[in-house]
Formats: structure tokens, C-alpha cells, sequence
């Protein structure tokens, strides 16, 4: 595999004018700007629509993607909104910072205009949309509109007919709430279109889409309610057993993270089939996929459903390889890359060599001066080609937080591993840079915050926490040419740069190539 490097940086974190990134003219000019940079990668977050907590992991449908990311810009430009409209609608004051509670209250209602004004059955396309994605589309828009109905409350607090989904009642809610169906099947429509565009525009750019695979489903969401069968569900369709992590040296009781468990016995006799579809609409979506939690594949903790902490749970085990062997037959090889991060045993190892996808490196995990059991995993002298390293994951805190916040041992360790003693944090900020991208590693993808230098009030996530998460933007000002040509010839002395020509004065690289060759295609535009 040729070398190469990327940025990882949520949709939600895009620059722009409307309270959250979304596909506008912005997330055009990063694609340009990681083309300048000469990266190859755009790692994402979950694009699905987000719920309580505002976590991507979180999502009312695993196939549905976020209307929040629906341009506003476009569709003022389509004519179905005013940017007078778009302009008073209050989706908060931070650039910096995105207010999800405004985000809800306002972005609705302003798509809901632009709904109405919308001719959808004069529209071929949204009607071919429609029909090809009916077998989760028709599902999720009920679902929705019935939440919506319902107060937002969650499915399991339905009347018992629609949430056993009897056929008589059933009926009744296509027909009763079928102009809010038409709705949430729109704002499908319009997220697809809008991101199968920009995706295009960033591969025509020679620059791959990493999205993000959550092993779980929420409880809430069209996915559980839809299909109860694929879930370890009792007679009245709740769970048995839910997920989660137990108690470790972070948690005294572990992690409840309440998404219900799957029933993989059932999956197996359908031979995989709804697996294969939420895969095969993964790679409509995406280049490469990060499937999260991968352990999970291997050995799951199953924890009583009547518990309220993570305490009194066990492991169970789950599909392993034959999951996957039964995917690849019916799609071919997929291309992934697994989280196998935090405790990990020899089974998951022996997983994840079988498959032979790449698994992860994060430089934050290998400096503890407490560990005395011989090199992390997560030094790169031990490194194989086979591996995507990071410095850290949208779980992590920045570099430079990191760095505040480590031992004085563990950061004379990182000092002497760099041999940079008593140097300031932005020097090590860098040098942390370039050891992943020096690294033997085939791919390497940087955190946009570490190249930014931000501390941790550019963090994206602090796990096992609430209301201070995924909230973190960039300015359009942060994205300047000169960190472009910075992060270019980062990347270019580690081999991270494909060279396809060179010219007598060596201004021909992959495209954007030199800082003249940007400076040309800028004036250009």
C-alpha cells in the first residue's frame, strides 16, 4: 500500500455561517485545502442524526444522515428558502462553538419551509430515492414522525399497538401523519444529494472519505423498533441485555452505555443480511470505514438490563470472523480500518490478523513512565506496516491539552523519546506530528486541533460525560495557505505525498503539488 496521511476532522466542526459545519462552501474549501496539503484522507464522524447527548454515536437511525449537515446556502440557491429566513433564524452566536439546543429548536422549522415550498412529485430523483432506499427509508420516516407525534419520547413508550407494530396501527399513522413522513423522507433526500456531491468532489481531488462505523444502535431509534428480532429483546420488546464496559482504573462501575445488544445467533441464520445492508450503505457513503469498538466482534460485555451501573455484567461471545467472511462474499473486500483500542486479549488480536484490515496507533497511549512490562504497542519502534497511527482520536485530549496534563515523568519520557529536553510544548506539539508521520506506518491521520495547536477547549469528546461535547468548530481564518504548505512538507519528507511528475524545477506533485503551483490554482479561483 502507498504511504499516505489525512485529517481527521467532524463534518460538525467545518467552518460556516449557519451554527454547525455542514456541506456548504466551506467543506468545498477544506477538500481544496487538503489538496494543497497534500493529504489523501478526510477521516468524519458518524453522519447519522444525532439524538439526546448530540453524540454521533448516538443516532435515531443507522442508515439516516444528520439534517443539520443539509446546506442552507443550497437551498437558498435552489429557491425553497430566502437567506433573509436563514439569516433571523437564531442557531446561535458562537463561530467556535455549536449551540445544539437553538440547533434543534431553528433548524427544523426552516427545512420545514423549505419542504413546503419544494415540488416533490414533479422530482424524478426523489422519487428513484425513495424507492431504492424504501427497505430503511420508510421505516425511519414513520418512526420519526410518530416520536415527533409522541412528544419525542422514545419508542418503548408508545402505546403498545404502534410499538409492537401492529398492522392496524401501523396503517393508521402512515395515513394520519403522511405529510410529516414525506418530511423526514425529504430531508434524506436532501442530505444524499448534497453529500454524494461533495464526496465526488473529493475523490475527483484523489482524496479518500474515512467514515465511522459505531458497532452499536441506540435503543431509540428506527433500527431497534423496526427490527426487534435482531436485538436480544423479550416478547414485549424490551431489552434483556444492553452494552457496555465494566469497571476499569478510569470507572469504579464501569461505562452503562444502554445500546441493546444484537441477537447473533438470529443473525446468522438470515446469513448476515441485515449487516450486509448497513455495510453495503456504508460504502455508498465512503471510501474506507472505521468500525468502532471492534472487540465487540470478538467477546461483547452484556450487562442485565435492570442494572444501573456497568458493575454485574459479563462477557459473551460474539460473531468473530464468520460475520465478516459472510459480508466480503456478498460485497468483496472491504476497505476498514479497526479500533482495537484499550484493553485488549489474544482472541481480538488473532480477529483482527485474520481479517487483515489495519488496526490503530495512538501516540498519546505510549508514553507511561508507570509501564515496566516492556514497549507500548503504541511506540512506533514497534510498529508494522499494517496500521493507520494517529496522534490522538476524537476521544482524546489535543496534544497540546495532553501535554499539560501528562506527569513530569511521562514528559521527560516523550522529551527523551523526541530528544527534545526542556523543550516548549508547541516544539513537542510538532515533533509529536512528525513521529507519526516518520512512522512506518502505511497511513497516518492527524487530528485537525494538533495541527492547529489548540488546547483541550478544541477537544471534541471527553468520554462518560455530558453536555459539553461534540460542540468544537474551526474558523474560516484557521484554514490559511500557510499551514497548507506547513502540513505539505510535513508530509512530503515522510513519503506521505505521491510524486507523479517532476519538472525541471520539481513543481509537479500530485496535483496541487509546490506552494507556486497553490498560489497559481488560489488565483485562479
Amino acid at each position: 500500500m502507498m504511504r499516505s496521511s489525512g485529517i481527521l476532522l467532524p463534518v460538525s466542526a467545518l467552518p460556516g455561517k449557519y451554527g454547525i459545519g455542514c456541506f456548504s462552501r466551506e467543506a468545498y474549501a477544506f477538500v481544496d485545502f487538503l489538496e494543497k496539503a497534500g493529504q489523501r484522507l478526510w477521516q468524519i464522524l458518524p453522519l447519522g442524526q444525532t439524538s439526546y447527548g448530540d453524540s454521533p454515536y448516538q443516532s435515531f437511525s443507522t442508515f439516516a444522515g444528520n439534517p443539520y449537515f443539509i446546506s442552507l446556502e443550497t437551498l437558498i440557491e435552489e429557491g425553497v428558502l430566502t437567506q433573509a429566513e436563514c439569516d433571523a433564524a437564531d442557531f446561535g452566536d458562537s463561530k467556535k462553538s455549536i449551540d445544539y439546543g437553538k440547533m434543534y429548536k431553528s433548524r427544523y422549522k426552516i427545512l420545514y419551509q423549505a419542504y413546503e415550498r419544494t415540488d416533490l412529485k414533479a422530482d424524478a430523483g426523489y422519487a428513484k430515492f425513495c424507492r431504492d432506499n424504501s427497505y430503511w427509508l420508510d421505516d425511519y420516516a414513520l418512526y420519526m414522525a410518530i416520536k415527533k407525534d409522541h412528544d419525542d419520547k422514545c419508542w418503548s413508550e408508545w402505546e403498545k399497538d404502534i410499538r409492537i407494530r401492529k398492522p392496524a396501527a401501523l396503517e393508521s399513522y402512515r395515513e394520519e401523519l403522511s405529510v410529516q413522513i414525506g418530511f423526514y423522507k425529504y430531508l434524506q433526500f436532501k442530505f444524499y444529494e448534497q453529500w454524494e456531491k461533495l464526496k465526488g468532489y473529493a475523490n475527483a481531488k484523489g482524496i479518500q472519505i474515512v467514515g465511522d462505523l459505531p458497532i452499536y444502535v441506540a435503543f431509540d431509534s428506527s433500527d431497534a423498533w423496526a427490527n426487534p428480532k435482531l436485538f436480544q429483546f423479550d416478547e414485549d420488546c424490551r431489552p434483556i441485555a444492553v452494552a457496555g464496559c465494566p469497571p476499569d482504573a478510569f470507572s469504579a462501575t464501569g461505562q452503562l452505555w444502554g445500546n441493546p445488544l444484537y441477537d447473533w445467533k438470529y443473525h446468522k441464520k438470515t446469513g448476515y443480511d441485515w449487516w450486509t445492508k448497513r455495510m453495503a450503505a456504508c460504502y455508498k457513503m465512503y471510501d474506507i470505514l472505521r468500525i468502532d469498538h471492534f472487540r465487540g466482534f470478538d467477546e461483547y460485555y452484556s450487562i442485565p438490563a435492570y442494572e444501573e451501573t456497568a458493575e454485574f455484567g459479563q462477557w459473551e461471545k460474539g460473531p468473530g470472523y464468520g460475520l465478516f467472511e459472510a459480508i466480503e462474499k456478498k460485497l468483496g473486500r472491504l476497505n476498514v480500518i479497526v479500533e482495537d483500542l484499550g484493553f485488549i486479549t489474544d482472541s481480538v488480536r488473532e480477529l483482527v490478523a485474520k481479517t487483515g484490515w489495519p488496526n490503530m496507533k495512538v501516540l498519546e497511549f505510549a508514553f507511561d513512565s508507570r509501564d515496566d512490562a516492556g514497549p507500548s504497542e503504541y511506540i512506533p519502534y514497534v510498529y508494522e506496516k499494517n496500521c493507520v497511527v494517529y496522534t490522538g482520536t476524537h476521544d482524546n485530549e489535543t496534544l497540546l491539552g495532553w501535554l499539560d496534563n501528562i506527569s513530569k515523568d511521562d514528559r521527560k519520557m516523550v522529551e527523551c523519546y523526541l530528544d527534545e529536553k526542556g523543550s516548549e510544548k508547541e516544539r513537542l506539539v510538532r515533533s509529536m506530528i512528525l513521529l507519526a508521520l516518520s512512522s512506518v506506518a502505511d497511513r497516518c491521520v492527524i487530528p485537525m486541533q494538533d495541527y492547529l495547536c489548540l488546547d483541550n477547549t478544541a477537544r471534541m469528546n471527553e468520554p462518560s460525560t455530558l453536555g459539553k461535547n461534540w460542540k468544537w468548530r474551526m474558523t474560516s481564518g484557521q484554514m490559511t495557505k500557510k499551514l497548507a504548505k506547513e502540513i505539505y512538507e510535513m508530509s512530503a519528507i515522510y513519503g506521505r505525498v505521491r510524486t507523479v511528475k517532476k519538472d525541471k524545477k520539481n513543481k509537479d506533485r500530485d496535483g496541487a503539488a509546490t506552494e507556486a503551483s497553490v498560489e497559481k490554482a488560489a488565483q485562479a479561483k
